[in-house]
């Protein structure tokens, strides 16, 4: 899935903050966070509510809508009961994630979407194919944007909306202080870095979108916030967890950017953070959107 998601093994050069490739040596889409069962812990959180509302006023009856990034269909499957009878395609790079996906619409008896494994650059759709086009948190992990932006834009009918959301990591805000969370995000940056992709991908949205063609641009923003005991345990752990399992800890030791005793530090800190009586965090968002 996508997140923190990314659907493509599309072979680019590294990124720049622009979107840009700064690099002769190609390399491929590097998905930071990976599959594990922390990662989806989060991924199955999310909603339209929570993690669109910026995109549900311009959805109505009938729309045919494709989710770019779709991991578990949580956020697809919200969709496609409000374009009803519209129909809503969900792709992700994920196998494994694509199956737990249609699962989850069987589960439902939404007979409006189907899944399918796919890829960004590459879509398998005829041009002028869908009203919308949706990406929550999937620029981000791609080494070029702006060309899997064009290829949106190709499958978008003429004046279809594009909906992208990503996070900016350099703009987390958490309290109490704490210099172990500060390394935290210092390393999640030398990762994403390292796999040619953009940690802070919000802020850049707009230019991205600008230099893929669209035009009748918008651009929002909007937190999760986590504060009350309960949500900011949840927050907390499931941190810590990434910390040690996720594809984000395998990726900082093979690249020599970390080691155990350190991931273990880490880990340590999230949860200290998440028992504190005044700890709370709130996740930027930047949201766009632009029509094709």
């Amino acid at each position: 899935m996508i997140d923190e998601g990314c659907e493509s093994d599309h072979s680019a050069s590294s990124l720049d903050p622009e979107g840009a490739t700064g690099h002769d040596a190609p390399m491929e889409d590097t998905y930071t966070h990976g599959h594990h069962a922390s990662v989806l812990r989060s991924h199955t959180w999310r909603t339209a509510k929570n993690s669109a509302a910026y995109l549900l006023p311009h959805l109505e009856p009938g729309q045919h809508v494709l989710d770019v990034g779709c991991g578990p269909g949580t956020i697809t499957l919200d969709l496609a009961a409000l374009v009803t009878p519209g129909t809503v395609t969900g792709i992700d790079r994920a196998a494994e994630v694509v199956a737990q996906a249609a699962q989850a619409a069987a589960a439902a008896h939404t007979d409006n979407v189907a899944f399918a494994v796919g890829d960004v650059y590459a879509l398998d759709f005829d041009d002028d194919r869908f009203d919308v086009v949706h990406a929550h948190q999937v620029l981000q992990h791609l080494t070029d944007p702006v060309a899997a932006l064009g290829e949106t834009r190709r499958v978008l009918r003429d004046g279809g909306l594009l909906a992208v959301r990503d996070s900016d990591y350099a703009a987390f805000a958490w309290a109490p202080d704490d210099p172990r969370l500060d390394r935290w995000n210092e390393l999640y940056h030398h990762v994403t870095a390292r796999n040619g992709a953009e940690a802070d991908a919000g802020r850049y949205l707009l230019g991205w979108v600008r230099r893929a063609g669209f035009s009748d641009v918008a651009v929002s923003s909007s937190t999760w916030t986590f504060a009350e005991p309960e949500s900011r345990a949840w927050w907390g752990e499931l941190w810590a967890d990434r910390c040690l399992h996720s594809g984000l800890a395998e990726q900082a030791l093979a690249y020599g950017l970390s080691d155990r005793a350190e991931l273990e530090t880490l880990a340590a800190a999230w949860r200290e953070w998440a028992t504190h009586p005044d700890a709370c965090i709130a996740v930027l968002h930047w949201e766009v959107l632009a029509r094709a």
